[in-house]
């Protein structure tokens, strides 16, 4: 049996740092104190920079001057891009899917069912969080670890993008029944109509996004 190569320390920070930020616990401007985060994870300094550079290089924190590394703060002009890399990545699954396994469809419902939880616990965050893990998982289905990992960097963006939205229960509940709308359509393999249903939805996700971007002070 094939052991699963062990990845070096910086990449294991980068990626629980990674995670912190889709759940929106580590929000826009969040300062990254080096000596915390050092502590926590019992690593050298040397190793921990090399995390933080990481995270620099996938777009998720900057090192401002006099005040070191914080979670950086996405403005309008990186919508664009971001969503061009997620249309692409989700667009390609659904297109290529015809067939979801029972698997597939238990992960997806689950998904739903934490969203649906967060909903009527008006834990906004949360639902926002089940939603990004719900598209994670459409991506899934192309197969491709190396594209799960992109992806996995894209919804970071996102969670940054989101967390400028003045009320966040404003923006994240129409989601909900959205995302229960592409799984039905999926369940019942009506794959042409879940990807124009997902096209839709990325179209006026990106609206929505810019809009708060531009109102912004």
């Amino acid at each position: 049996m094939s052991r699963q190569p062990t990845l070096p320390l910086a990449q294991v920070i980068l990626e629980q740092l990674r995670e912190e930020i889709i759940s929106g616990r580590m929000p826009p401007g969040t300062s990254l104190v080096e000596a915390e985060i050092q502590s926590r994870f019992e690593v050298s300094r040397n190793t921990l920079r090399e995390a933080l550079h990481l995270l620099q290089r996938e777009g998720l924190a900057t090192h401002i001057r006099n005040r070191g590394v914080e979670v950086r703060t996405l403005d309008v002009d990186d919508v664009t891009d971001i969503f061009i890399a997620r249309r692409t990545l989700e667009m390609q699954a659904l297109q290529q899917c015809r067939e979801l396994s029972t698997d597939d469809c238990q992960q997806l419902l689950k998904r739903l069912t934490d969203a649906y939880y967060a909903y009527q616990s008006a834990d906004w965050q949360l639902l926002g969080t089940c939603s990004l893990r719900f598209h994670q998982h459409l991506v899934s289905l192309l197969g491709s670890p190396t594209l799960d990992q992109l992806f996995a960097r894209i919804l970071a963006q996102l969670r940054l993008i989101f967390a400028t939205a003045p009320s966040e229960e404003q923006f994240q509940r129409p989601w909900l029944e959205r995302d229960q709308q592409l799984y039905d359509l999926l369940e019942s393999g009506h794959f042409d109509a879940a990807a124009q249903a997902l096209s839709a939805y990325l179209d006026d996700s990106q609206r929505i996004v810019k809009q708060l971007l531009t109102q912004q002070p």
